[in-house]
């Protein structure tokens, strides 16, 4: 009778009811990894979330939550139209995650892909545009240890980080110029259960002996998507961050020869030889060159050898001087979930 009683009282009070909208959210890429945990994270902050799937995607988790479902193209600016109505912050995250293709198929979704979208918020009026970029847009294959925000960007002929620079350079500009408040997020290597820096490593192990870049001696520089996702939405919601490009890396101690050898051990597997950093990028490079155009995806790319041939542990301190962004979930707890994953769904 007393739970009966102050459930009622509450009611009467409307302390029981659920805290109003915080606000909409548009999330592009939504059924991808990081996207898929976005959405979940904004549903559970109580923001209204209209996700972006293309047409045909699978979208039964992000409507289970709640999400209003939207199928389009960022490559169709027709099948864009409206999509941003009311929309007070816009994650965009719809990219090509693959470490390999041609440069036209990069840019028409990253860059092109980008401007379409753009222009559709412009015409809605809505409000922060967050754009997903990446660390390779610093240039990969060059050590970036220690590099802020503010280094040098460089051009290395790999389509997925020259595309990023691009990409970047048209959100500042567009915005700037339509008075539309921007954020740029740069993750580092983002893993987790399900990603690719765990699931293609896995499919590697099965395709063949997988060796090591450089000895796997180069720092993993990983950023776990959970941690992740908290500093997308600390830096969406801080008028600090209008204008800003952040870092976001956890300070992880484990190699890339560490992590390689406890995913190859999670399925009787382990890493088989050596190939020094020079040696994978320039076989990177011709196999790209000769592949590529086939629709073939090369064994070794300059974007793998860069990742995990060379030191990427960028310096994220912006983020957590500015934001108060922490890495929530440890090393140890990141590495729990990952082998669960392995154990029950790969």
């Amino acid at each position: 009778m007393k739970l009966k009683s102050l459930s009622t009282k509450l009611k009467k009070t409307g302390r029981s009811k659920k805290p109003a909208w915080k606000g909409t959210a548009l999330v592009t890429g939504a059924g991808g990894f990081i996207g898929s945990r976005l959405v979940e994270a904004l549903v559970e902050k109580n923001y209204r979330v209209r996700a972006l799937f293309l047409p045909g995607e699978n979208a039964a988790g992000a409507e289970k939550l709640g999400a209003d479902i939207i199928r389009g193209d960022i490559t169709n600016p027709g099948s864009l139209k409206g999509i941003a109505w009311n929309a007070d912050l816009v994650f965009h995250l719809a990219t090509r995650v693959l470490d390999w293709g041609g440069r036209k198929l990069f840019r028409r979704l990253m860059v092109d892909g980008t401007r379409n979208l753009l222009e559709e918020c412009r015409r809605c009026g809505s409000g922060r545009f967050i754009y997903f970029s990446s660390i390779a847009a610093l240039g990969l294959g060059r050590p970036a240890a220690g590099l802020d925000e503010d280094a040098e960007r460089v051009a290395t002929g790999i389509p997925y980080g020259d595309t990023k620079i691009e990409a970047e350079d048209l959100v500042s500009a567009y915005c700037r110029a339509e008075d539309i408040p921007f954020t740029i997020i740069r993750p580092a290597n983002v893993t987790g259960p399900g990603s690719v820096w765990v699931k293609d490593i896995l499919d590697a192990f099965f395709r063949g002996p997988l060796p090591l870049i450089d000895g796997g001696r180069a720092p993993g520089a990983f950023v776990y998507v959970d941690n992740l996702v908290d500093g997308a939405i600390l830096a969406a919601r801080s008028p600090v961050a209008a204008g800003r490009t952040y870092h976001f890396r956890d300070d992880y101690d484990i190699t890339w020869g560490q992590y390689i050898a406890l995913l190859g051990g999670l399925i009787g597997r382990r890493p088989r030889g050596n190939i020094p950093f020079r040696l994978a990028w320039t076989m990177g490079h011709l196999l790209e060159t000769l592949l590529s155009p086939l629709g073939v995806r090369p064994p070794m790319t300059r974007l793998a050898a860069g990742v995990m041939g060379r030191n990427n542990d960028v310096d994220a301190s912006r983020a957590r001087r500015e934001l108060g962004w922490k890495s929530r979930v440890d090393l140890e707890t990141a590495l729990g979930a990952i082998e669960r994953w392995v154990r029950d769904v790969y």
